[in-house]
């Protein structure tokens, strides 16, 4: 077993096994086969050990990468594993769909002196899958029970990380969330072939195991109001995520056969964990035999895509305005993708939908890229004359999603929304226009990654913390008028 580091001068870059695409595309297993002991101490050896470590810098969470690398070279995977979890709370879950290729590999030293990134992804999964084998992962035991209590309205990964945080330090913690499993996306969005629903639901069993009670099938709004979580908590975490699809403004949208993606996806994450979905079942929300269009070009559009192939669709392609290189989902997924069969259509937007009260097809129009705009990327523009249509006769929306209405879903007016309807927060504490109200995740930020989610719940953890020590609320106390709200709200 590999012990030196600074193995990339005689070791290539070599990430683990992937099962052939003509497998796969009939599953929904995961694609990638674990890494071997000696594999993964191989590749972590590779590392160079920067001065100045660019993969732990664009990692959201500042994973201590170089040292569990190191550690795990050396065959010390037990410390590795502690290093790992010490600042993220789901290690196993980003090895598994963080888009390593845009931050932590993607800015490693050697991918930019083109020898080929360290697989940090890959061995970031192989520790944490080897600590649960051995038994190293332990439910929270706080040395002290304290007696205040955090309510946490979301139970994705944003919600799941503060409740994990608070619990090590004794909060009684209630997490509450209107589906009826724990994990929001990480269940009902990310298709198993990337996330294995097991991987989830073994972490919320051990929450669970650790003390914090989940709620589901609870709806804010319609089960209790935000004002009756506020006195029943001496603090609230809103990590709701966003939900609300953007749609697609064109002639024809309202045709049959048009799907928002999250509906997709959600429909094929039950049907995979054995539920009855009756969109599904009557053929609305399954591929199979169609001729299936994505209409956009992020992560969740590679999921619909990928999730239509394995469905049995008869064609599969993707829409999308601008080029390759513009893409803003992970180049990996495209690759898995285009193994898989999937047709990538560039620099093409639809224009209108066509069809006899059902989807037929699609008027679409080449696009040209012209001058950047303020994003730095450049603006796509209809080419004169360029007019075709693609046969489909089911439309998939992948444009990306907005947030909910929550002042009107919760029965709370004076929960103050941004411009572009996120629930606004002091950044610097993550409170809200409501005292002892904290937001984190997607619902704050926009829709954004897991890892981002991950600190963002981390963050909310550490500040609700601080509020509850400062102000020292008794449970059970109604505590909404304790701080005034912040002048920068």
């Amino acid at each position: 077993m590999p012990s030196k580091m600074l193995q990339f001068t005689r070791l290539a870059a070599a990430p683990p096994d992937k099962r052939q695409a003509e497998q796969r595309r009939h599953d929904f297993d995961e694609i990638s086969q674990p890494f071997s002991v000696d594999g993964a101490a191989a590749q972590a050896s590779r590392c160079e050990q920067c001065g100045i470590p660019f993969c732990q810098i664009h990692c959201p969470l500042g994973n201590n990468i170089p040292d569990w690398l190191m550690l795990n070279a050396a065959g010390r995977l037990e410390e590795a594993y502690e290093l790992a979890a010490a600042t993220n709370n789901f290690p196993e879950i980003c090895g598994r769909i963080c888009p390593q290729d845009r931050l932590c590999e993607g800015n490693c030293v050697l991918e930019q002196s083109r020898h080929g990134a360290v697989t940090i992804g890959a061995v970031e999964k192989h520790i944490t899958e080897t600590a649960w084998a051995m038994g190293w992962i332990k439910p929270a035991r706080p040395l002290t029970e304290r007696p205040q209590s955090v309510g946490i309205i979301g139970a994705g990964p944003a919600g799941l990380a503060a409740a994990d945080q608070l619990r090590r330090q004794g909060y009684q913690v209630h997490v509450y969330d209107r589906h009826d499993r724990v994990g929001g996306l990480l269940v009902y969005g990310i298709p198993s072939f990337k996330l294995d629903k097991q991987v989830v639901a073994r972490r919320a069993e051990l929450l669970r195991e650790g003390g914090v009670a989940f709620h589901l099938n609870f709806e804010v709004g319609r089960d209790a109001s935000l004002d009756a979580l506020r006195r029943r908590h001496d603090a609230l975490l809103i990590a709701t995520g966003v939900y609300k699809p953007r749609e697609l403004m064109l002639p024809g949208a309202g045709l049959a056969g048009i799907h928002a993606a999250l509906d997709y996806l959600i429909a094929s994450n039950r049907v995979g964990l054995g539920d009855r979905v009756a969109a599904f079942a009557d053929g609305s929300l399954d591929a199979r035999g169609k001729e299936v269009v994505v209409v956009g070009g992020g992560d969740t559009a590679m999921d619909c895509v990928r999730t239509a192939v394995r469905q049995g669709a008869r064609s599969v392609k993707c829409l999308y305005r601008r080029d390759r290189a513009n893409m803003p989902g992970s180049q990996r997924e495209v690759a898995h993708a285009e193994e898989e069969g999937v047709e990538f259509v560039w620099q093409v937007a639809p224009e209108a939908i066509l069809g006899d009260g059902r989807v037929e097809r699609l008027r679409s129009v080449k696009m040209h890229l012209g001058v950047t705009d303020v994003t730095g990327r450049q603006t796509p523009t209809a080419v004169e004359g360029s007019h075709f249509d693609i046969a489909a006769d089911m439309v998939i929306k992948a444009l990306g999603f907005d947030p909910e209405d929550l002042p009107g879903l919760f029965g709370a007016p004076d929960l103050r929304l941004t411009g572009w309807g996120t629930v606004k927060v002091d950044f610097r504490t993550q409170m809200t226009s409501l005292p002892g109200v904290f937001a984190a995740g997607d619902i704050a930020r926009g829709a954004s990654l897991v890892v981002w989610a991950i600190k963002d719940g981390r963050d909310a953890a550490a500040a609700i913390h601080n509020y509850i020590q400062a102000y020292g609320h008794p449970a059970g106390v109604d505590h909404r008028h304790a701080a005034p709200a912040l002048e920068t709200l």
